[in-house]
Order: C-alpha cells, then sequence, then structure tokens
C-alpha cells in the first residue's frame, strides 16, 4: 500500500513538472512592456535620425544615410549646436572636478564628529528636496540681486553644483565608511606625513568611489535642465539647446541630436567603468605582493 501512494503521488506532480505557474508569464509580459515602454521611444528616435534626405519626423522610414548628421552642425537652421555642445562639454568638466574634491574634502572632514555636523549635513543635501526649477529661478534671482550678469560659467554652474554635490557626498560618504583607518596609522608609522598619506594611500583606496563621483557629476550637469533654464543667460547649454530646436526645427536632425548625445554619455559611462575595473584589477595584481 504505501508503495501504491507513493506511485499515485507521482502521477498526480508529474504533469506539473517543469511548467511555470501564471504568474510568472503574467510578470514577464509586465516586463517586457516595461522595457518596451522605456526603451521604444529612445529606440525610434535613432533609427529614424539614419534617414535620407526625405526623411521626416515620423515612420515610415525614407532611406538610409548620415545626412542629418552632416546637417546638424552644418545648417544655421539647426541651431548653436556646436556652441551649446562645447558649452555643456566645459560646464560638464568644471562641475565634475569640483564636485570630486567637494565631497572627497567632505567625507574627510566628516570622518569625525564636530559640534553642528548634522545641521552641516542637512544644509548639503538640503537642495535634493527643492524642485529645480524653483532652485534655478532662485539663484538666477540672487545673481541679479547682487547686479552680475547670469552665465553659463557662473550662475549656471552654482545651480547645477546644488545637484551634484549632495550625491557627490553621499556616494564619497558611502565609500569612505568602508576605507580601514589601520592603513592610515600604518602609514604615519613608517613616517608619512600628512599629504603623503592622503596622496599616496587613502587617494589610490577611494580612487573608485572618485571615479563614481566624477560620473554623477558629468552625467548630472551634461543633461541638466530645470536648474540651467533661469541661470545660463543669453548662451544655451546643448540641453536648452535641444528644447529651443523642439520649438523651430521640424527635421530628422533633432533626432541625429539626440543619438549623438546618447553615443557620448554611453561613451563617458563605459570609459567611467572601464577606469574602475582597472583600478580594482591592478589592486588586486598588487596585493599578493605585500
Amino acid at each position: 500500500m504505501p508503495a501504491a501512494k507513493t506511485h499515485a503521488k507521482r502521477r498526480a506532480i508529474a504533469p506539473s513538472k517543469g511548467r511555470r505557474p501564471w504568474t510568472f508569464y503574467a510578470l514577464t509580459a509586465l516586463f517586457v512592456f516595461y522595457v518596451l515602454a522605456l526603451y521604444g521611444p529612445m529606440i525610434c528616435i535613432y533609427i529614424l535620425s539614419f534617414q535620407d534626405v526625405r526623411g521626416g519626423l515620423v515612420f515610415p522610414m525614407k532611406g538610409f544615410s548620415l545626412h542629418w548628421f552632416v546637417d546638424l552642425f552644418t545648417q544655421v537652421r539647426t541651431g548653436d549646436v556646436k556652441g551649446a555642445f562645447s558649452r555643456s562639454i566645459k560646464l560638464a568638466i568644471l562641475v565634475t572636478a569640483i564636485t570630486v574634491v567637494v565631497s572627497f574634502l567632505s567625507a574627510m572632514a566628516f570622518r569625525r564628529r564636530f559640534p553642528g555636523d548634522n545641521i552641516v549635513f542637512a544644509l548639503m543635501i538640503g537642495s535634493l528636496v527643492a524642485p529645480g526649477l524653483v532652485l534655478g529661478i532662485g539663484v538666477g534671482l540672487m545673481f541679479n540681486f547682487l547686479g552680475i550678469d547670469t552665465s553659463w560659467w557662473g550662475s549656471a554652474l552654482g545651480a547645477q553644483l546644488s545637484w551634484t554635490l549632495p550625491f557627490g557626498v553621499l556616494v564619497m560618504f558611502a565609500v569612505m565608511s568602508r576605507f580601514n583607518p589601520a592603513w592610515e596609522e600604518a602609514a604615519y608609522d613608517l613616517g608619512a606625513t600628512r599629504w603623503q598619506t592622503i596622496r599616496l594611500v587613502i587617494v589610490p583606496v577611494l580612487a573608485p568611489g572618485l571615479v563614481a563621483v566624477a560620473l554623477f557629476g558629468f552625467t548630472l550637469s551634461y543633461d541638466e535642465f530645470a536648474r540651467t533654464l533661469q541661470t545660463a543667460g543669453p548662451q544655451n547649454t546643448l540641453p536648452l539647446e535641444i528644447w529651443s530646436m523642439t520649438m523651430n526645427v521640424t527635421s530628422p536632425s533633432l533626432y541625429a541630436l539626440g543619438t549623438v548625445t546618447t553615443v557620448i554619455s554611453f561613451l563617458v559611462i563605459g570609459i567611467s567603468l572601464g577606469t574602475i575595473v582597472l583600478m580594482q584589477k591592478r589592486r588586486g595584481q598588487r596585493a599578493p605582493m605585500h
């Protein structure tokens, strides 16, 4: 009897063996729909940017060429794309440098408690809860009140730092929390000065985190719109130029610009991730030597 019961149980289980519950297919369909909704519009823009001169803003696609990429940087009617791109890159590099330095110094300072540290920390990240457009208007009004003209390298820089610095500080705090103070003490025991310890011990150990902060700073600045709208002055950055182009450009050159900016963003991300992997690999190779 026990054998018969066991055989009957196996037969009852056998038909469902290897089959997935209906919830699996429902969640899979939901995930596919999410991916299509997220990346579908981007893919459509990339495809339509490679049309020939007969191309329009909608499907079906007409021909295949690089015409609109050439048109983007040669025709005046598309706007000051070259200048806007140059200003955005310069601004992003400047924002990145300041964000990395200030975030690193903040992480070093907050390793020890000091009076009012909670207030200082709250002020550092407080701008994250403020709407970007409102904060940009406030920065622009402050510069006008002080009698200083708004510009992409002045007021826009300050507005964007209010966005990138909190992220950089939070990332560096997380990285610094994993730093072992024993390494620093060992450097002092070997006769290293304070500057030598920072340059030869702390910075190399925290280098992957610094690269991550730089990546945050560059990408957040490169495509920032809300905080730059009221602070860039008479010269547009690339996001503002794209926004203005949507009002008067009715050709796939706008799609070509989106494709170019996306390629640059992925290139920066790839370089940053590759740098982090290379640092980790070199650190792993040096570890057995000590």
